[in-house]
């Protein structure tokens, strides 16, 4: 008989566990939320708390009915459904009509995660797959300053990376950087609000939710390029704290590409994939073809995080 041995096996790091389970980390990424989504609902009424309830409500609809099909434990109580018609909604524009919100939540729940197998094992972030597609498919609704056209706001109803997209630096010298940071732009329901989505995700990393590495990396990475635009062509190219204050910057830096399942656990993995995700971000706003590329260099990111993710700090010693 041949005795093993093998006294022990090891994995590389990390280690590092906050102790929190998943219905915590769901229910304290709602609470992070909170601020925006109330600085929404109050700027755009009924219409907006009608979108924000549709979609957290199907989206655990489509978590239930896939428990039932597949046959799985229910999962609908730890949260994370919920989380991901939380996120979904503050992306959407006001007065989005109903079956877009419910294709939205199918496409996140049951496409982006429940196929894969469910929370943890998606290679994408479901939100970020869900509004990618439904921006591709019916863009006009994500042009918000159609969707938008019956508000009459205390501030400039221009959506601000449009206007520097097709009119340069001078169609926005009417937003200042209070303005923006205060939510004075037109938007995503929870989208906008800079100060609250800034708390929000400072919560987040105090908690050990989120990591500090991606959402800095991100934001460095958006400031750096935008600089490096505007330095080269300050007519064309908007300034750096423009870039992180409008469109899907902020909620993209600590809500989206921080999203556990599809990003790197080390250290160096995550600077990268920040710091790329921003890079590609001010890429596609500058050079590409959509106003705002956050969703879609946070999905390149995520296609590239296995790779990524096998640098990994050298093992010391070995176990015999």
């Amino acid at each position: 008989m041949m005795i093993s041995t093998k006294k022990l096996t090891v994995s590389h790091a990390p280690f590092w566990h906050d102790g929190s389970g998943i219905s915590s980390r769901s229910y304290n990424t709602m609470l992070a939320a909170l601020p925006a989504i109330i600085a929404g609902l109050l700027l755009y009424g009924i219409p907006a708390l009608a979108v924000v309830c549709l979609s957290v409500s199907s989206a655990m609809i489509w978590e239930l009915l896939m428990n039932l099909v597949t046959k799985r434990p229910l999962s609908i109580g730890d949260g994370n459904a919920g989380v991901i018609g939380i996120l979904l909604a503050m992306l959407l524009p006001a007065g989005i009509p109903w079956w877009v919100v419910i294709t939205g939540t199918f496409i996140a729940v049951v496409l982006g995660k429940q196929i894969y197998g469910g929370i943890g094992s998606n290679p994408f972030n479901p939100v970020v797959v869900a509004i990618a597609i439904l921006m591709v498919s019916w863009k006009d609704f994500f042009d918000f300053n159609e969707a938008l056209l019956n508000y009459d706001l205390n501030f400039i109803m221009v959506y601000p990376l449009a206007a520097l997209k097709h009119f340069g630096t001078s169609a926005i010298d009417g937003f200042s950087i209070c303005d923006l940071l205060l939510g004075k732009q037109p938007g995503g329901i929870g989208s906008t609000f800079g100060i609250g989505i800034i708390i929000g995700g400072i919560y987040l990393i105090i908690r050990g939710i989120i990591r500090w590495e991606i959402s800095v990396s991100f934001l460095a990475g958006i400031f750096i390029t935008a600089l490096i635009f505007h330095i080269n062509d300050s007519a064309r190219f908007a300034g750096p704290f423009f870039h992180l204050l409008t469109g899907y910057t902020l909620i993209g830096a600590f809500f989206l590409a921080t999203e556990d399942s599809s990003s790197p656990v080390n250290f160096i993995p995550m600077l990268i994939y920040g710091a790329g995700a921003g890079v590609m971000t001010v890429l596609i706003r500058n050079i590409g073809v959509y106003v705002d590329g956050v969703i879609f260099a946070i999905l390149v990111m995520n296609l590239v995080n296995p790779m990524l993710d096998k640098i990994r700090p050298r093992a010391i010693g070995k176990v015999g």
